[in-house]
């Protein structure tokens, strides 16, 4: 099934020559007039009626605290109404430049946003805002037109002014935190590729400078670095050596005017791994919790998102020892991350701690029973906590029921007490998310499909190269693997989750839009720099995360490794599914491959894995999760049909029961020279920010094939849901074994 790229073909194609005179008279529109009426009109209604929908839940679900984060400093930090330009640091070799929960110190709102664990304090947020966030995480991804992201854009522009005013005067470093937290923050609520993070990253070290000058001063004056004391209510907190009361931990709900100098120092290092982590740069990480840590090694934020990135590093023990330790302090169990963290841990090797699984199970199973009281006692109360109190129990209910689940399944092998763990877990998570809205998501396929029909690509649209590599699938497919493989190879580097072409989408549609109305010749050279630019962004970003991330002895090691600059980049983002006709469009000639996994293992793997929030929020109930396997199948049947031939399509099991045979045949389709260092891309030292991070460390392994059937007793409703889509039929050149899956 092959045709030429733009899906269309010639008269000679077809069977001879028209007449001229006919042809003249039954000429079809040219592909430039087609391309008019068919994408510029449709898709600039779209993204009218995208940013209608989008104002309600823009204008509700921004955060208050956030959206006047600098009207608190009135009288310390002067306003300006003029946009300015803010000077940014430049960092040295040894401080420049992801990450992980927003923490708002210095708010009293709980901000629970990313992957990482947060600080939860006593919660203002109303049920209203609450579920607003959380029912419009999905349109938050490429938003780059919606009054969300122009607000974002407008107090980002308004805090660097203030930041810029306060340089040399006493409140800089507090003008430096509130621009970095919101820039973090921005970033972990959009998604487009970390657009700020190295802004953020520069800002962070700005403050942490200014604050150990401050911080050598008062040690040199004799001064206290740190609160004796603590007013609550009308108690005053002392240290004596409990939980949130001991050192700084008793400083972590205190706004940023009221905490200490060790106590700010501790908040702005951990924000600045966090910042790292989210940058893929998790030695770095580590070392701005370390530097926290030197203040106070028991301060549960650095613990915790230390711990995530061991795990990521693959120093399992590390990770374990930094969780168990925050679970021993943290008795109201604000850092529920931690949980599932260990188990991580325990699943991946037992040894790395003390008494392995029987130590996290006797803690949970005392501890399941006292949250579930509270969360019983949260939901009889009627006041403006009562929500947010509600939602921390059932989201850290959530955290050890899926722990006990991977106990089950990992270690006792009791499927049926694993599935009633993972069944309670699920249920306690979707309790904290707003309704699926299946309206919305069977009309975005069906507008996808309306604007993008055969025949609709203009020739000699887009750049030619070649450089970026698309992975595209439905979640849990063995993309981490795929991509792995391809970065094994001297000439192929793989970016990370951070999608810089999904980033940039929005912006690339609107521009498109513009440019249509311009003129052909001034149309393709607009589309061509869009996608040069995008290239280009790739490559700045791969060196930045690689002058960063590297020791010297690895840069050797790497430069004799690779004796020339990579020639493609992997871009692994699997919902962009959704966006083949746009990478079609501005890369004609880039290969997208579209790893495929039997339907009921993937599905089953999204449906017991806890996903950041975010895109993949409604994978944990069976309708829903259903309803978003049917797109991704409606889509990919689509691509194939009006554009076939252009994806790529690789089944996961074929690269797990013949990797031999299947990695000459990758790297030729990537048009690269075959080097059998991929085969072995497990030993390679690379860390890898995703929920395959544990798996993908053990290079190729078949034990799980059909992993879902240990649990078909209780996937009956789920099988009829999917119906006869549990078998894939899939047309691949790149095949060594069967064709299709049977259930």
């Amino acid at each position: 099934m092959v045709s030429n790229s733009n899906g269309s073909s010639s008269a000679e194609e077809r069977g001879g020559q028209m007449p001229v005179a006919a042809a003249a008279k039954n000429a079809p529109p040219s592909t430039w007039t087609v391309f008019l009426f068919h994408f510029a009109l449709p898709m600039a209604l779209v993204a009218i009626l995208s940013n209608i929908n989008d104002i309600y839940s823009g204008l509700v679900s921004f955060p208050s605290h956030i959206l006047h984060a600098g009207d608190n400093n009135a009288g310390s930090i002067q306003k300006s109404s003029t946009e300015s330009n803010v000077k940014k640091p430049t960092l040295s070799s040894k401080e420049r430049p992801s990450a992980a929960s927003i923490q708002h110190p210095q708010t009293q709102t709980t901000a629970k946003i990313t992957t990482r664990p947060t600080v939860t304090t006593k919660s203002s947020t109303t049920a209203e805002s609450s579920k607003t966030t959380s029912s419009n995480r999905r349109h938050r991804q490429n938003a780059a037109s919606d009054p969300f992201h122009q607000q974002m854009e407008s107090n980002i522009r308004t805090l660097r002014n203030q930041y810029k005013q306060a340089v040399n005067t006493p409140t800089e470093y507090l003008a430096a935190i509130k621009l970095a937290d919101f820039l973090k923050y921005r970033d972990t609520v959009i998604h487009d590729g970390g657009t700020y993070q190295m802004e953020a990253i520069e800002v962070y070290s700005r403050a942490v400078s200014l604050l150990e000058d401050m911080w050598r001063k008062m040690m040199t004056n004799g001064e206290d670095t740190r609160k004796t004391t603590i007013a609550h209510g009308n108690e005053q907190l002392v240290d004596d050596g409990n939980d949130y009361s001991t050192g700084l931990n008793r400083e972590l709900f205190l706004d940023y005017e009221s905490k200490s100098i060790e106590g700010l120092l501790c908040a702005v290092y951990c924000n600045l791994g966090k910042s790292y982590f989210m940058s893929n740069m998790f030695e770095r990480s580590v070392q701005s919790h370390n530097q926290c840590l030197s203040y106070d090694h028991k301060y549960m934020d650095a613990l915790s998102s230390r711990g995530q990135s061991y795990i990521i590093l693959g120093k399992y023990k590390e990770a374990a020892t930094d969780f168990y330790h925050v679970l021993q302090m943290d008795s109201n169990r604000l850092f529920g991350n931690v949980v599932t963290g260990l188990a991580r841990c325990l699943s991946a090797d037992e040894s790395v701690l003390d008494g392995g699984w029987h130590s996290l199970v006797k803690l949970l199973e005392a501890d399941i029973p006292r949250q579930e009281e509270s969360l019983r006692r949260a939901k009889e109360l009627t006041n403006n906590n009562a929500d947010g109190t509600a939602k921390h129990h059932a989201d850290t209910l959530k955290h050890m029921h899926h722990a006990m689940f991977q106990y089950h399944d990992t270690k006792t092998k009791n499927v049926s007490e694993a599935w009633k763990h993972l069944s309670k877990g699920n249920e306690f998570k979707m309790s904290t998310l707003a309704p699926f809205d299946e309206a919305f998501e069977i009309d975005k396929v069906s507008r996808l499909k309306s604007v993008f029909t055969e025949g609709f690509w203009p020739a000699g649209m887009g750049s030619e190269t070649k450089t970026p590599i698309f992975i595209i699938g439905f979640v849990r497919s063995g993309s981490t693997l795929l991509e792995r493989i391809l970065d094994a190879h001297p000439l192929i580097v793989g970016t990370g989750e951070d999608s810089v072409f999904n980033g940039r989408l929005d912006s690339i549609r609107n521009d498109i839009i513009k440019a249509s109305t311009t003129g052909q010749d001034e149309f393709l050279q607009t589309v061509k720099k869009l996608a040069d630019d995008v290239v280009i962004d790739m490559r700045k970003r791969w060196e930045i995360i690689y002058a960063n991330t590297k020791s010297e002895e690895d840069l050797s090691q790497e430069e004799a490794r690779r004796s020339q600059e990579p020639t493609r980049f992997v871009d692994k983002m699997l919902s962009n599914y959704m966006n083949v006709g746009f990478i079609h469009l501005l890369f004609p000639n880039a290969l997208i491959l579209h790893v495929v996994r039997e339907p009921m293992d993937s599905i089953f793997s999204a449906f017991k894995h806890d996903f950041p929030p975010g895109g993949f929020d409604y994978t944990s109930d069976f309708a829903s999760l259903a309803r978003l396997y049917h797109s991704y199948r409606d889509v990919m049947e689509h691509w194939d049909k009006v554009l076939p031939g252009r994806v790529t399509h690789i089944r996961y099991e074929d690269m797990v029961k013949d990797l031999p045979g299947m990695a000459p045949k990758i790297l030729e389709k990537a048009g690269v020279p075959w080097d059998p260092v991929v085969l072995e891309f497990h030993q390679k030292k690379h860390a890898v920010n995703t929920l395959s991070t544990t798996q993908v460390r053990k290079g190729v392994y078949s034990h799980h094939l059909k992993g879902w059937k240990r649990y078909e007793e209780f996937l009956g409703p789920l099988l009829k849901r999917i119906g006869s889509r549990v078998e894939f039929k899939l047309n691949t050149s790149l095949t060594t074994l069967s064709s299709y899956y049977p259930a």
